[in-house]
């Protein structure tokens, strides 16, 4: 299908800068049999069924953006010996290829060859440094990714990230206000456990104590799955037709026990709920063409378009998505182009907040009805 067919329109005060507060309170825009129904989260036990699962992403986003210099010999002959090149740098973490190497984007990337010493954090007083975390380019891609052998490992690795990084506001949010302490709760969801992403699933950021509560006293069981989701997750579309689209890998787990319980759900005619098009992409990346959840470990680069048949999820949960973007065209996958356009028109129209931060819909294939 043509990128442009998947595009819209959307006034740039629709987009939220902040979350609603409690969680709870943001709206939710029902979709189902050709209708929409204007709801708020706190209502989402209302269409959830006894014997439902709800399956959402236990990822935990980590602060992976980090400003520092590029540093390298001066080429000038009969120049200063010894002098360096700086140029300042920022890199968002990708994805963790090893435990000392992770592939992120860099800006300005154009001149960033392999070889090239970059340093991460605050140099004080010329003398003494704190916060500093030292990498060399390893190795630069031609899908724009950058490999960085850092000079930490492992947990230490972790620990400096911690200390020099900030949280990876999406670029709509950053172009507006810079992060501060509050994004540190306010990007994170309340199931977050596994250190990894470098953004947030954004439809549990909907979610509070009390509203799982309520949920389960519905008789609807809740269960995580991992997917550390990459920086890839706000690159848009640029290829013409979706199927030139290549998709960035992001890692994702779930357990043996997850896949038994959910086939268990199905066989006794509930409903796989996903929170998030993240749990969803995992989920689906998991099943095999019968419908069989499997245990999975390992990386997805799934891109689900229009025609694409869902093997195991029945109801998504899910935030309103950039124009041209992989989950627009996965949400118009399921539940239809036109069904989404003119859900996305109305959430326009009537004041919905867009992305991150913004207002839910939740979409229940006819299906699934």
């Amino acid at each position: 299908m043509k990128t442009a067919d998947f595009d819209f329109d959307l006034p740039d005060d629709h987009i939220a800068l902040r979350p609603a507060e409690p969680r709870d309170s943001a709206r939710l825009l029902v979709v189902r049999g050709g209708g929409l129904e204007d709801r708020i989260i706190r209502d989402l036990p209302e269409f959830l069924r006894p014997g439902d699962a709800l399956v959402f992403n236990d990822t935990r986003v980590i602060p992976a953006r980090l400003s520092g210099v590029r540093q390298r010999p001066n080429p000038v002959i009969g120049g200063p010996d010894g002098e360096t090149l700086t140029v300042e740098v920022e890199a968002t973490l990708h994805h963790r290829d090893a435990p000392d190497v992770w592939s992120a984007f860099m800006k300005p990337g154009k001149r960033i060859k392999a070889g090239d010493r970059i340093r991460f954090g605050q140099v004080h007083d010329g003398a003494c440094e704190l916060s500093r975390l030292d990498a060399t380019v390893a190795d630069k891609g031609e899908d724009g990714l950058v490999v960085l052998k850092f000079d930490l490992s492992g947990p230490a690795l972790d620990d400096a990230i911690r200390d020099v990084g900030v949280m990876p506001l999406p670029p709509y949010i950053a172009a507006k206000r810079a992060e501060d302490d509050r994004d540190r709760l306010d990007y994170q969801t309340v199931f977050a456990e596994h250190d990894g992403s470098v953004a947030a699933p954004t439809a549990g950021l909907h979610f509070t104590p009390a509203l799982l509560d309520a949920i389960r006293a519905k008789g609807v069981s809740t269960h995580a799955v991992t997917l550390h989701v990459g920086a890839g997750t706000f690159l848009p579309v640029k290829a013409d037709d979706t199927a030139d689209h290549k998709m960035h890998s992001e890692w994702g787990e779930v357990s043996a026990g997850t896949a038994e319980a959910l086939n268990a759900i199905h066989a006794s005619g509930g409903r796989i709920v996903c929170v998030g098009t993240t749990s969803l992409r995992l989920l689906e990346s998991a099943t095999d063409q019968d419908g069989v959840v499997k245990p999975f470990h390992g990386d997805t680069a799934i891109f689900i378009t229009p025609g694409y048949r869902f093997r195991a999820v029945d109801v998504l949960m899910t935030n309103f998505h950039l124009p041209k973007s992989t989950l627009f065209i996965l949400v118009s996958a399921f539940a239809g182009l036109e069904t989404m356009k003119a859900a996305y028109a109305h959430a326009i129209n009537t004041g919905y907040r867009f992305y991150s931060y913004g207002d839910g819909s939740l979409l229940i294939r006819e299906t699934a009805s």
